[in-house]
């Protein structure tokens, strides 16, 4: 097998934080970034939709050479990935998600067996999260809420307006309201990591919140080091490659808040 990226996929921008932690702790590696912005957002569609759009895009870049792709993306990890690697996956291809290696960790910080899920509606909807923590960790309680304002909050860059502060109170507040116990948030959306400021400001001192870049980047690498026959397949040099199947100015400009840095990208059709 030709070796080639590690392919990171997601339905616009959330994912680049994903992407931003796996660079650094896996510098070494070749990545190609494929941001489907053009059908963003994916989060309010069927699972029908999410499940098209996301194989589109993943066999896309099988086509431009990725031979493991991570879905970088809660909404299409939660409603696409498991038919796909059930039903689509050519031999030698592989695909990952973002909801199991937060899962499988989450019981490492909480004490209470209370954990709370903030994310999209479509995530919600999904249970995915409920159902992949009482997999690995039956006893824990699972407590969900949606929050619809906190993604246009990001992709708008509105984070330090007053309007951020009153929906993210507004949602940490109704989540917390559900058990007195949770002693430990996940943000189950890749946007939510960047309002951690204001996050921080309206949890009680004892709630641990948990972004899944880390934890994500992390589990690639142990993934990589237990499957050696996965990791002979990703090329090493280095490169990052940005594709977006919208405005590749607009998604230069906008990529930065993600990714922390400037970057090029270039407009694929899918």
């Amino acid at each position: 097998m030709i070796s080639g990226p590690i392919g990171i996929f997601d339905s616009g921008y959330g994912g680049l934080t994903v992407f931003k932690e796996i660079q650094k702790q896996l510098p070494q590696y070749d990545y190609i970034y494929l941001g489907d912005n053009a059908r963003v957002p994916y989060g309010t569609r069927s699972f029908e939709a999410v499940y098209e759009f996301t194989k589109e895009c993943v066999f896309k870049l099988f086509d431009l050479g990725c031979n493991l792709v991570i879905l970088a993306c809660n909404t299409a990890s939660a409603k696409a990935l498991r038919t796909i690697q059930q039903h689509d996956l050519p031999p030698g291809k592989k695909v990952l998600g973002v909801i199991r290696p937060t899962t499988e960790v989450v019981d490492q910080y909480t004490k209470t067996n209370k954990v709370g899920i903030l994310a999209t509606q479509g995530t919600v909807l999904s249970e995915s999260y409920k159902i992949e923590i009482h997999k690995f960790h039956p006893e824990i309680e699972v407590f969900q809420h949606a929050c619809p304002f906190w993604v246009p909050l990001v992709e708008n860059n509105e984070i330090y307006s007053e309007g951020a502060d009153y929906f993210v109170q507004k949602d940490i507040d109704t989540i917390l309201s559900l058990s007195k116990g949770i002693d430990t948030l996940v943000l189950a959306c890749t946007h939510y990591p960047l309002l951690l400021p204001i996050i921080e400001k309206y949890i009680p001192k004892g709630i641990t919140v948990l972004s899944q870049g880390e934890l994500v980047a992390k589990s690639l690498a142990d993934y990589l080091v237990r499957h050696p026959e996965v990791e002979q397949s990703c090329s090493k040099g280095s490169q990052l490659t940005f594709y977006t199947t919208d405005s590749a100015q607009d998604f230069e400009q906008k990529a930065t808040i993600f990714f922390g840095q400037e970057i090029q990208a270039d407009h694929i059709k899918v």
